[in-house]
C-alpha cells in the first residue's frame, strides 16, 4: 500500500473508531490493529492519537461546513434558508453519522470552544447576515440578528443531535417541525419583546 493510501486507510479506521469509542476510549494499538498495521506506522504518518484526531474532525468539520454553505447560498427567502440548513444538518447526520458523533461527542453544543461549537459559530455568521436584510425589511432591531441566528443555528444542532439516535420521526418531518417553530415564531416576532413576569 502507498504512503497516500495508507494514510487514507488509517483515517478511515480511526474514524470509525472514534465514533465508536470517543477519543479517550480509542488507543493508537486500536487503531493500529484495526487497520492490521504496527503502531509506529501511526505515529509516521500522524505523530500520534491526537494528530490522527485532528485530522478526522477537520475533515468532517470542513464537509458539514461545505454542505451547510452551499445550502444556505442556495435560500432565496428567509424560510428557505431555515429549511435549507435544517435539511442540510439532517442530511449530515443520516448520510454520515459517524462524522457527526465525533464531532458532538468530544465538543458539545454548550461548549463555547472546540470544533463543533467553532463550526456552528461560523454558520451562526452566515445566518446573521441574511436575518439584517429581514430585519431591516420588517422594521426589527437588527443589533439582535447575531442572538436570533444563534438561537435558529442551536436550535437545529440541538435537534440534529437528538435525531441522531431517535430517527424517527423521519428526516422531511422533523425538518418540517423545526421550520414550523422557527419560522411562524420569526414571522411574528414582537419588535420590543418583554416577558411577561417582569414588573
Amino acid at each position: 500500500m502507498r504512503g497516500t493510501e495508507r494514510r487514507e486507510q488509517l483515517i478511515e479506521v480511526s474514524r470509525r473508531l472514534f465514533a465508536e469509542k470517543g477519543f479517550e476510549g480509542t488507543s493508537v494499538e486500536e487503531i493500529a490493529a484495526r487497520a492490521e498495521v504496527s503502531k509506529p506506522v501511526v505515529y509516521e504518518h500522524f505523530g500520534g492519537k491526537e494528530g490522527l484526531y485532528a485530522v478526522v474532525v477537520d475533515r468532517e468539520v470542513g464537509y458539514l461546513l461545505t454542505r451547510i454553505e452551499s445550502a444556505l447560498a442556495d435560500a432565496v427567502r428567509s424560510r428557505e434558508l431555515v429549511e435549507q440548513a435544517a435539511l442540510a444538518l439532517l442530511d449530515y447526520v443520516e448520510n454520515h453519522t459517524d462524522g457527526f458523533r465525533i464531532l458532538v461527542r468530544d465538543s458539545s453544543v454548550a461548549s463555547s470552544s472546540g470544533s463543533f461549537a467553532s463550526l456552528l459559530s461560523d454558520i451562526a455568521s452566515q445566518v446573521e447576515g441574511l436575518l439584517v436584510t429581514e430585519f431591516r425589511r420588517h422594521g426589527l432591531d437588527v443589533r439582535t440578528a447575531p442572538m436570533y441566528s444563534q438561537m435558529l443555528v442551536g436550535m437545529i444542532a440541538l435537534t440534529g443531535q437528538w435525531w441522531l439516535d431517535a430517527r424517527k420521526p423521519k428526516k422531511s418531518e422533523v425538518a418540517a417541525h423545526l421550520v414550523n417553530l422557527a419560522w411562524n415564531g420569526l414571522s411574528h416576532l414582537d419588535p420590543k419583546p418583554r416577558l411577561v413576569t417582569e414588573s
